[in-house]
């Protein structure tokens, strides 16, 4: 995760895409500790998640937490912003402070209003929150229900963080306990959110789920293809016997996670439309012409979570923001991600995915369509519309994709982020950032 106004050091896109090195400190770092080949969502899994090697779990301190609130309407414009902000990351010394801290309470107070909008507050009201980070989001919540919500939903609401860092965890406590009330209604279960284990027997009851700055840093597959015709294959990272490096191999596809994401995207040529065989065949002449790589990053850590939230809470309404597109990627592969580090107060971005040795953030864009593709497959309503009976299928899921922006400008208070001279943070930087609400109709069993 990033701002999506900072500043990047440009990088060097990579070259043919041939078999990739791994560097040695992979192997002694943890991530590729073992001699089987691995599939790179679990290489990405280990950079960012191992409770010893990750990004995340080996301190609390990539994501910032600010003193107080930015009071937006004393600053004159753009320019004293950013050099405010510029003073901020000096101050603390981190890599990046969320859209959520940044702008709180409003950015959350804005979260809260949608959902006190369009809960049913005949039942108790329930929130989970995956990844809570620091804990803000989830006191601004609280504090938003305890200040506008009617008494008895404040008094019986429910807020769960299911967070994977334990240091993190510590930290959300600490911030939601700055309110004594608070801690009554907020619990931390330190797990893995895609594990469906962890979530117990299925909730048919209604609840909400939000997912803010989570689908970025999912684990993510990658799949290869020599030329604009021949089959996808999966990449492996296998360690060469021998040495103490390792490249990517690549394999059929077999993995089910990985062909079913091939399979909802619509990748697969042995399904194509007429007219797509017809394109398929001009690539064909083409490809013997001048034979193009193709690489494809596939958000199978996405479609693993959907699975899991919609096995254990079939009536949950869900809320995720992310970055829609993310500038400056020279990892090449469509929905490839950026691989960023910090030190010294510099960022700078790599130029190969396989230098994340835990030191470096692995963030992907999401592409918002396919999220309410995997969202509508894992529901159940995409296999139904395959396979019809005798009346038309109902949509399980209604859904909406806004950019920021206009989701602020719905639910919250944009003069809240506004400086003297008109410029709003809020509203005018984060254009590469959406919001993807889905909750269930009542049209269906």
């Amino acid at each position: 995760m990033a701002p999506a106004f900072s500043a990047r050091i440009p990088a060097l896109r990579c070259g043919a895409l041939c078999a990739r090195w791994v560097p040695a400190a992979l192997f002694s770092s943890g991530i590729l500790a073992g001699e089987k080949p691995i599939l790179v969502r679990d290489f990405v899994r280990s950079a960012l998640y191992d409770p010893n090697h990750g990004y995340f779990s080996k301190r609390a301190g990539p994501v910032g937490v600010l003193d107080a609130s930015i009071r937006f309407n004393q600053l004159e414009g753009r320019s004293a912003y950013m050099q405010h902000l510029d003073k901020l990351y000096k101050k603390h010394d981190i890599a990046w402070f969320t859209p959520v801290e940044l702008f709180k309470p409003w950015y959350a107070y804005a979260i809260a209003a949608s959902i006190l909008r369009t809960a049913n507050l005949s039942v108790p009201l329930k929130i989970y929150e995956i990844g809570g980070g620091s804990g803000t989001c989830a006191k601004c919540i609280l504090d938003y229900m305890m200040l506008n919500a009617p008494p008895k939903v404040y008094n019986d609401m429910k807020y769960i963080s299911v967070e994977i860092s334990s240091s993190l965890a510590e930290k959300q406590l600490e911030t939601v306990g700055e309110v004594q009330s608070h801690l009554s209604k907020f619990t931390v279960e330190r797990r893995d959110a895609t594990n469906r284990s962890g979530w117990g027997r299925k909730d048919p009851r209604p609840c909400w789920v939000l997912m803010l700055e989570v689908l970025d840093n999912l684990p993510h597959d990658l799949v290869y293809s020599p030329d604009q015709v021949s089959p996808w294959m999966e990449v492996w990272i296998e360690k060469i016997n021998g040495s103490s490096q390792a490249s990517e191999v690549y394999k059929p596809l077999q993995d089910p996670l990985i062909s079913r994401c091939v399979e909802i995207i619509g990748m697969n040529e042995d399904k194509a439309s007429v007219s797509e065989k017809l394109a398929f065949a001009a690539k064909g002449i083409l490809s013997k012409v001048f034979p193009k790589p193709r690489r494809a990053w596939l958000p199978t850590g996405c479609l693993k979570l959907m699975d899991t939230l919609h096995q254990a809470l079939p009536s949950m309404s869900l809320i995720a923001s992310d970055f829609s597109y993310l500038p400056d990627v020279s990892i090449p592969g469509d929905r490839a991600p950026l691989v960023s580090s910090k030190k010294d107060g510099k960022t700078s971005d790599h130029r190969n995915y396989l230098d994340a040795q835990g030191d470096a953030d692995i963030f992907f864009p999401t592409d918002f369509r396919l999220l309410e593709q995997i969202d509508h497959h894992c529901s159940g309503f995409l296999k139904e519309q395959k396979n019809p009976g005798a009346f038309k299928p109902v949509k399980k899921r209604r859904t909406i994709i806004l950019d920021s922006a206009a989701f602020m400008e719905e639910f919250g208070l944009p003069l809240k982020t506004r400086t003297k001279d008109g410029y709003n943070p809020l509203l005018d930087d984060f254009k590469n950032t959406r919001f993807y609400l889905s909750v269930p109709t009542h049209n269906s069993k």
